[in-house]
C-alpha cells in the first residue's frame, strides 16, 4: 500500500508498510498509479505523449529499484512481528485524578467542569499510595512508569500531589522502578514555590491555554465568569522559562468558534512558548462549538498555513515545536505502539479520587467501563483484554487506511462516544489526523531540502 499527495511544489509518496517516504518528480508520481497494473509497453503507450519513451523507462526503473529494495509496495510485516504476537499487556502509565474539582469553567470540558458528572472531591494520600502500588504490581518487568497528575485541577490538591511523589520515590529502589511524573494544570494556582517544586520533580508539565486572549477567554473563564488569559499568561511563561530544556507543553483546544486556529498556535509561539499542542475539540454534534464535517476544508487549510509558517520560522532560526507535526522518520515508535496507540484500558488507566479504575480519563464516570478499584484491589482483566485487542488489525476502517501506523487506530473514547464501539474510529478525527500527517511529512521534506542546499 502506498499513499501519495501533492502540497505546494512537493510530491510525496509514503510506502505505508515500510514507513519509507519519498519525494519524487512529476513523472514518477503519475506513473505510480498504474505501475502495479501495467507492463512497460503499456506504460509507454499510456504516457508517451506526456513524457517520451526514454523518460518513462527511466522512471519505471527507478520505481522498480525502490520496490526491490523494500522501499515501495512492501508487504505488511507487523501482524506477524514477534513483539506484537507475544505481547503481554502490562500497565505502565496512570492518569491520577487527584482532584475531581476545578477552579475554572470551560465550555467544552468533557469532565463536566471538573466533577466528571459525579461528586466533587479530592484524592486522599491513601488512595494515591494504593494507585502507585497497583501500578507497580501490574507493570511486570517494565521499569519506567508514567504518572500524570490530572483533574479537574490537580493544583487544588497540591499537598497530596507532593506526598504521592515522595511515596513513589520511596518505593523506587526497593522495586527497581522509576516513576516519571507529569502534572497538567490550568495555571491559575501556580506560584513561585509551586513552580520550583514542579520544575524539580515533574518529568513533564502540561500548561492549558487556548491561544489568543479573546479565544481563550471565550472558552476558559473563572467561576465568576472572568477570562483567565491575563491571570495565567505570566505564570505559564515563567514556568516554561524555568524548564530550560526540560519537557513541557502549552496545550490548547480549538473549536468551531476559532477555526482559524493557526493564529492561536502562532500567537503562543510569539509569546515565547517553544512547545505547543492545540487539539481539535471533540463534542456532540448539537454543541455550537463542535467541529462538523463541513468545516474540514477550513481546518485542512489552517494546518497547511501552519505548516508553511512552521517551515519559515525554522529556516529563520526562531522555530517552535507543534505536537502534531512531530514525526520521527528514523525509527518511530515501537511496533506495539504503532498498532495500539496510547494503550488506554490495556497499558494505561485512569484512577479516580475514590480509587476506581477506568480505561482513560475520558471514560471516567461511565460505569460500563469501570475496570476495578485500587482500594478494594479489584481489576477486571477481561476489559483490559478487550482494549488490548482494539488495535488497527481489528478495526476494519483502520486496516484499509494508509495512516494506520501513524495514528494507531485513533482514540478509543472518541470512537465509543460517536459509535458506541471502540473499534469504529471517529470519522472527523480520522480526516484531521490524516491531514496533520501529510503536513508533517511535507515539513520534513522541505526542511531536508533546505539542508541539502547548504
Amino acid at each position: 500500500m502506498i499513499h501519495k499527495f501533492l502540497l505546494d511544489d512537493i510530491r510525496i509518496v509514503l510506502d505505508v508498510n515500510s514507513g519509507a517516504v519519498h519525494v519524487v518528480d512529476e513523472i514518477v508520481y503519475n506513473l505510480l498509479d498504474e505501475y502495479k497494473y501495467k507492463n512497460k509497453e503499456e506504460m509507454v503507450e499510456k504516457f508517451l505523449e506526456s513524457y517520451g519513451k526514454e523518460a518513462i523507462l527511466e522512471a519505471m526503473d527507478e520505481i522498480q529499484t525502490l520496490e526491490s529494495e523494500g522501499l515501495l509496495f512492501t508487504e505488511d510485516s507487523y501482524a506477524n512481528h514477534p513483539a506484537f504476537i507475544n505481547r503481554k499487556p502490562v500497565v505502565k502509565a496512570l492518569c491520577l485524578h487527584v482532584a475531581h474539582d476545578c477552579n475554572i469553567r470551560c465550555k467544552y470540558c468533557f469532565a463536566s467542569q471538573g466533577d466528571f458528572k459525579g461528586d466533587r472531591g479530592l484524592m486522599s494520600l491513601e488512595v494515591g499510595k494504593k494507585a502507585l502500588d497497583f501500578l507497580i504490581e501490574h507493570s511486570g518487568s517494565r521499569r519506567n512508569l508514567e504518572v500524570d497528575f490530572f483533574g479537574g485541577e490537580p493544583m487544588m490538591n497540591f499537598d497530596t500531589v507532593k506526598e504521592i511523589v515522595s511515596y513513589g520515590r520511596s518505593r523506587e529502589l526497593e522495586t527497581n522502578k522509576r516513576f516519571r511524573f507529569t502534572l497538567t494544570t490550568n495555571g491559575v494556582l501556580l506560584n513561585d514555590d509551586a513552580m520550583e517544586y514542579i520544575n524539580q520533580n515533574m518529568e513533564n508539565v502540561v500548561l492549558s491555554i487556548d491561544g489568543r486572549k479573546e479565544v481563550n477567554d471565550n472558552m476558559r473563564y473563572t467561576i465568576n465568569g472572568n477570562g483567565t488569559y491575563d491571570i495565567i499568561v505570566p505564570k505559564l511563561l515563567k514556568m516554561a522559562e524555568m524548564r530550560n530544556g526540560k519537557s513541557y507543553y502549552v496545550r490548547g483546544t480549538f473549536t468551531r468558534d476559532n477555526l482559524d486556529f493557526s493564529s492561536d498556535v502562532l500567537h503562543l509561539a510569539d509569546l515565547g512558548f517553544k512547545n505547543t499542542s492545540v487539539e481539535p475539540v471533540v463534542a456532540e454534534e448539537d454543541k455550537p462549538y463542535a467541529i462538523k464535517e463541513e468545516d474540514l476544508d477550513v481546518v485542512f487549510h489552517e494546518y497547511e498555513t501552519l505548516a508553511r509558517e512552521y517551515i519559515k520560522r525554522h529556516k529563520a532560526g526562531n522555530g517552535f515545536n507543534f505536537f502534531h507535526f512531530m514525526i520521527d522518520l528514523s525509527q518511530g515508535p515501537c511496533v506495539i505502539k504503532r498498532l495500539s496507540g496510547c494503550g488506554a484500558g490495556s497499558e494505561y488507566v485512569a484512577i479516580t479520587p475514590e480509587g476506581d479504575i477506568y480505561p482513560c480519563h475520558q471514560f471516567v464516570g461511565n460505569d460500563a467501563f469501570r475496570i476495578g478499584n485500587v482500594v478494594k484491589e479489584e481489576f477486571k482483566n477481561n476489559l483490559q483484554t478487550s482494549f488490548g485487542n482494539a488495535h488497527v488489525y481489528n478495526k476494519e476502517k483502520c486496516n484499509r487506511c494508509w495512516a494506520k501506523f501513524y495514528c494507531s487506530g485513533g482514540c478509543h473514547a472518541n470512537a465509543y462516544n460517536f459509535h458506541k464501539d471502540i473499534n469504529i474510529p471517529y470519522d472527523i478525527g480520522c480526516e484531521m489526523e490524516k491531514k496533520r500527517i501529510e503536513c508533517s511529512l511535507f515539513i520534513q521534506a522541505k526542511l531536508l531540502e533546505e539542508v541539502e542546499k547548504q
